[in-house]
């Protein structure tokens, strides 16, 4: 009988180490169809450098239709079955709007890129579903770093034979990457809800909502200075094309590996740090140095593995949400598509700043100033997300509590005034990880009076989030 258990435990094991590895495999060829064509790749720039077209309507189009992609997705994708199709039929149609470039410059140009910026957009969006269910919620750094480190190489490969052989080349291989993509995960098995999905499904009420908003309101100001460098950086070493093709994302790559290698007792607050003084050495050393090889490597390095360790950094964190909503296309779409518009609206400031002719000091001391917002955001950033992982920490004890341990929890908790006995029943609700809607239904009242009791609550044990509440009943309790 132990036997059995053990051949059936390895099996689960094995099974679900393959589904990891082929979410991994087929998200990091759908990644580097983006990044070397889509988002501002190089296969892109060189064919419209090879028709000597125009890029004003064509690139902001394409990042446009991507945001929209990642920020609707969980509004019609809310479990993984809808995921692996949504995945399947937007790569196949990437396939089929990827086309009309292989011909001269046409209308369907920017149909294409439209059609495949919303496509992909989702496709990225749903791949939280898999990340999800098949990674380890303390794995999920792993998994992000693998699929940034993967698809970066493969980008580098199509960006050089784009830029140095043809971009036609470039174009077929990037297509090529979509079809492993599908294929990938057109062989990935739909798992059913696991337990835990089903505990997180009951947990979507607003103790989410707050780290969520602060971390892409981080996010998009940190991002910024990505787009501020394709239209400020990038174009002063154009010269060095052979250099950049393969250059420009070596420092991203190393970052990223030594990353996910460190141990997981680093503090996140102290490499961030660490990123953003590379940020400033970067912009210090665009406007005090020249436009030499040397000088490329040395502001290349400093900008792009602080890219690394950002991107890392709010992938993560992405990952780690997923168990705190039951949909992850909504949490993980949302999060990176305050990325894509921070680079959106980078793009632009960086192209107002080249119009109007601004110096490289006058540069520097707007992407300085960018990163002092995002220093002065840091401390209540790491606050919110030490918050958010308590309580759900507290949720899980509270929930393996019996009946009296959990109303002795409420009791001895000292509050400002008594609760009523209609705010004791609303707050085991809370405690059990229900919506206000969920807590309406289950007491037959309506929304408005829970929301009602929940201020009254949040008042008397003067805090101001469920996060907050749930951390300051259970902080004296230990994982049993």
């Amino acid at each position: 009988m132990s036997l059995k258990i053990n051949r059936e435990g390895w099996t689960f094991l094995h099974d679900s180490l393959n589904a990891r590895r082929l979410t991994v495999a087929g998200f990091s060829f759908l990644f580097a169809y983006i990044l070397s064509f889509l988002f501002e790749g190089q296969v892109l720039y060189s064919l419209i450098d090879l028709h000597g077209t125009s890029v004003d309507r064509n690139i902001p189009a394409a990042i446009i239709a991507h945001f929209m992609g990642l920020f609707t997705c969980g509004l019609f994708v809310r479990h993984q079955r809808a995921a692996k199709s949504i995945m399947l039929g937007g790569m196949g149609l990437c396939l089929a709007a990827t086309i009309p470039f292989f011909f001269p410059p046409s209308p369907l140009w920017m149909g294409g890129l439209i059609v495949s910026g919303y496509c992909s957009g989702c496709a990225v969006a749903a791949w939280g579903f898999f990340l999800k269910i098949y990674t380890p919620k303390r794995e999920r750094i792993k998994s992000c770093a693998d699929v940034l480190i993967f698809s970066n190489i493969v980008m580098i490969i199509l960006n050089v034979v784009a830029m140095n052989r043809s971009p036609l080349i470039g174009l077929g291989l990037s297509m090529i990457c979509l079809i492993f993509a599908m294929v990938f995960f057109w062989l990935m098995p739909i798992e059913p809800v696991s337990e835990q999905n089903t505990i997180t499904k009951n947990n979507t009420g607003s103790s989410i909502k707050n780290p969520l908003l602060l971390l892409c309101l981080f996010i998009f100001i940190i991002t910024i200075n990505s787009g501020l460098m394709y239209q400020v950086i990038n174009p002063a070493f154009e010269h060095l094309t052979g250099l950049v093709s393969w250059y420009w994302a070596v420092p991203y790559i190393v970052a990223i590996a030594i990353l996910r290698n460190l141990s997981t007792k680093t503090g996140r607050s102290r490499i961030l740090y660490v990123g953003m003084v590379m940020i400033i050495g970067a912009f210090l050393s665009f406007m005090l140095l020249g436009r030499s090889t040397f000088d490329y490597l040395i502001v290349d390095t400093l900008m792009l593995g602080a890219c690394g360790i950002f991107d890392l950094f709010w992938w993560s964190i992405l990952g780690e949400m997923l168990d705190y909503n039951y949909n992850s296309a909504m949490i993980f779409g949302i999060g990176l598509s305050a990325n894509v518009f921070g680079v959106l609206f980078g793009g632009i400031m960086g192209m107002a700043v080249t119009s109007v002719g601004l110096s490289g000091a006058e540069i520097a001391v707007i992407a300085l100033t960018v990163v002092c917002i995002t220093l002065v955001m840091l401390p209540p950033l790491n606050n919110q997300l030490a918050l958010l992982l308590k309580s759900r920490d507290g949720l899980a004890v509270y929930d393996r509590m019996s009946q009296s341990e959990q109303t002795d929890i409420i009791i001895r908790v000292n509050t400002l005034d008594p609760l009523t006995v209609r705010e004791q029943e609303v707050l085991q609700l809370i405690l059990s990880g229900k919506a206000n809607r969920e807590i309406a239904v289950a007491l037959n009242i309506s929304e408005s009076t829970v929301k009602t009791h929940v201020r009254n609550i949040f008042s008397k044990y003067d805090v101001s989030s469920r996060a907050e509440l749930i951390s300051t009943l259970l902080k004296n309790q230990t994982v049993q």
